[in-house]
């Protein structure tokens, strides 16, 4: 039942744009398909959803899903080895149970499996979003970006490396110091950045109406969130080089943030 379940989740994920071969950016709501296994009285396996992508991705694919803790920012060790992802349970699933490797920032760090992984191996770049991240790697492999069930807004970090690469104005590097254990269990204290909104102009992220404008062009490729497979996908450089013509056009406003003073 289980193996069944996994090769019908393996035929949405590729009508929805996912391809043998692929190197995938996986950002997810597992929510849904959970109550899913419980209607069908499949026994809930966390790795059935994980090898639904791998098995289409191939031997030449690579899934990599973000891994991320905000604990750093308050002044918390992070522990590469260690420190739990806080993306969701599907996330933390997935750096524990496969031969991952974790990239080096401790706010924004990915966990990557796949063919492509040693192009991630020692990553370990000090601005969360820029050209050496795993963001700026994603691009250059040709990669695509599938957000399951949820929204632009509550997923698409990647529309934070495209403004850091344009320099942005209402965006700012800010730098935050903490204890980091390394790959070693070296533990020492480190500076990482952050491209970071301007709270003190009232800059608040509001990146949904660019995901529709994406949509109306063809860029997404698949279903919206809660409809159908919920999975939807995008090249990563063609959503790169889009949004960065909505920058360089000043017509980013009310797009790609609002200001709420």
């Amino acid at each position: 039942m289980k193996s069944s379940f996994k090769n019908d989740l393996s035929l949405r994920w590729e009508k929805s744009g996912v391809k043998n071969g692929d190197t995938i950016l996986l950002h997810l709501d597992a929510s849904r398909l959970l109550r899913e296994f419980k209607s069908k009285k499949v026994k809930i396996d966390l790795g059935v959803i994980i090898d639904s992508f791998l098995d289409l991705l191939g031997m030449n694919g690579t899934l990599i899903m973000p891994c991320f803790n905000f604990d750093f920012a308050n002044g918390l060790l992070f522990d590469i080895n260690k420190t739990k992802s806080k993306m969701g349970i599907l996330t933390e699933y997935f750096r524990n149970n496969y031969d991952i490797i974790r990239t080096g920032h401790p706010i924004y760090s990915f966990s990557v499996f796949g063919f492509y992984k040693y192009k991630f191996k020692n990553i370990n770049n000090y601005s969360g979003y820029g050209e050496d991240s795993p963001f700026g790697i994603l691009r250059k492999l040709c990669g695509k970006i599938a957000v399951l069930d949820l929204d632009d807004q509550h997923s698409m970090t990647f529309y934070h490396h495209i403004e850091e690469v344009n320099k942005v104005e209402w965006r700012y590097h800010k730098v935050f110091e903490g204890q980091y254990i390394d790959i070693k269990n070296e533990k020492s204290i480190k500076k990482y950045s952050l491209f970071v909104r301007r709270t003190d102009k009232g800059i608040q992220t509001n990146v949904n109406p660019a995901g529709q404008l994406m949509w109306k062009e063809g860029l997404y490729i698949g279903d919206l969130p809660k409809i159908g497979s919920g999975l939807r996908t995008v090249d990563a450089q063609d959503m790169f080089n889009f949004i960065t013509n909505i920058i360089k056009k000043n017509t980013a406003k009310n797009i790609l943030y609002r200001v709420n003073l």
